[in-house]
């Protein structure tokens, strides 16, 4: 999990899921795995998240003249060749940034091992909550989904909820609500399952949601 500071809260709308409950094995805290497990699987997610479109124009590049200045000798100024000489203003960049794809990959067995350790720390820490809600309304309502997440003790802390990406109203009510990341359970990553205090599971979802822990095993 990440260095943020715990926020204390007390669930009350809201069940508290164990292993037994997805259906899994426990697992103690010695028995995690290695901390560079997770720090490499992060590391690979921002690196390949980077754009990689910086650059900057070198002397072949920017605009101006080959012609030189003036004389070699003569003026009682300094020798020059070009205006698009580094030394000038205007001038290109000596070995400044170039656009470049960057692209690492993870096995897949090293992602199942991050993935259900960090499963096993919010289960351990009883921050995993089965939520008995469902939109009542036939188009997205931010209001009522932030109500569900007071009711249930939790609003204002970092929360991952789990949704199905075809679930299009109920993902459009929450993604605009602060301390609150949609994740899609077709497509979870080491940095959004990290990056929460709480994992809140929609009962309507719990079948979807067991099918992709069972993946992690």
């Amino acid at each position: 999990m990440t260095n943020k500071k715990i926020i204390q809260v007390n669930p009350t709308n809201g069940t508290v899921l164990c292993a037994q409950d997805l259906g899994i094995v426990a697992v103690d805290k010695e028995h995690y795995g290695s901390p560079k497990n997770f720090s490499v699987a992060v590391r690979v997610l921002l690196q390949n998240w980077r754009q990689g479109t910086v650059a900057c124009k070198n002397r072949s590049q920017v605009s101006g003249s080959n012609r030189k200045p003036w004389k070699q000798k003569g003026t009682g100024r300094a020798r020059a060749g070009a205006v698009t000489s580094p030394i000038w203003r205007g001038g290109g960049i000596v070995f400044g940034p170039q656009a470049r794809v960057r692209s690492l990959r993870v096995s897949k067995k090293l992602w199942k091992v991050v993935a259900l350790e960090l499963l096993h720390k919010v289960l351990n820490n009883q921050r995993l909550l089965a939520v008995d809600w469902a939109l009542e309304t036939d188009r997205p309502n931010t209001k009522q989904a932030y109500v569900a997440l007071k009711n249930a003790g939790i609003a204002g802390v970092q929360i991952n909820v789990f949704l199905n990406p075809q679930d299009g109203k109920t993902v459009a009510s929450f993604v605009n609500i602060p301390n609150v990341r949609v994740v899609y359970m077709d497509a979870p990553n080491a940095y959004d399952l990290s990056d929460a205090q709480y994992w809140v599971v929609f009962k309507n979802n719990m079948d979807a949601f067991k099918k992709m822990v069972m993946q992690w095993t």
